[in-house]
């Protein structure tokens, strides 16, 4: 499992032809990416990982803050993509992907967990497989990928 985490002052998620929004405010975008060999552990793993990640400036401008030591929010984007191999030719192969029902499982898994650690109302979430407008004000810029073992 991958985790593409960005520290973010805004976020957003917009499918116009199914009148479905999503946005927070100050907090982490997470870009998801289950892989076929992915299992709950793992997710359970990537999910405390994310939840508990201190890359928010504290009162010394150090990152020792996690989104939920300041009160963030986060939006989580599930992004087969990120299992996207170019080390042959000039197309991506996405044969370490999940299927889809069995990253569509494990992708619902992990939005429960990271809710289960920042509060239902904390998190919200774009729709899987669904074609997304997507939306990242990114904050420093800070992005680090976060991995199951």
């Amino acid at each position: 499992m991958r985790a593409l985490v960005q520290r973010v002052s805004s976020g957003a998620v917009n499918i116009p032809q199914k009148s479905y929004k999503q946005e927070i405010g100050k907090g982490l975008v997470i870009l998801l990416g289950v892989s076929e060999d992915d299992n709950v552990a793992e997710v359970k793993y990537v999910a405390e990982k994310c939840s508990n990640l201190r890359i928010f400036n504290d009162n010394n401008n150090k990152m020792n803050l996690s989104v939920k030591d300041i009160n963030g929010e986060v939006l989580i984007i599930s992004q087969f993509t990120l299992y996207g191999d170019t080390k042959k030719g000039n197309r991506p192969s996405y044969n370490k992907a999940a299927k889809p029902q069995k990253a569509r499982d494990l992708y619902n898994i992990f939005v429960k967990y990271v809710k289960s650690h920042l509060g239902e109302e904390k998190v919200k979430e774009g729709i899987f497989a669904a074609m997304m407008e997507v939306k990242i004000i990114n904050d420093g810029p800070v992005t680090v990928l976060v991995e199951s073992k």
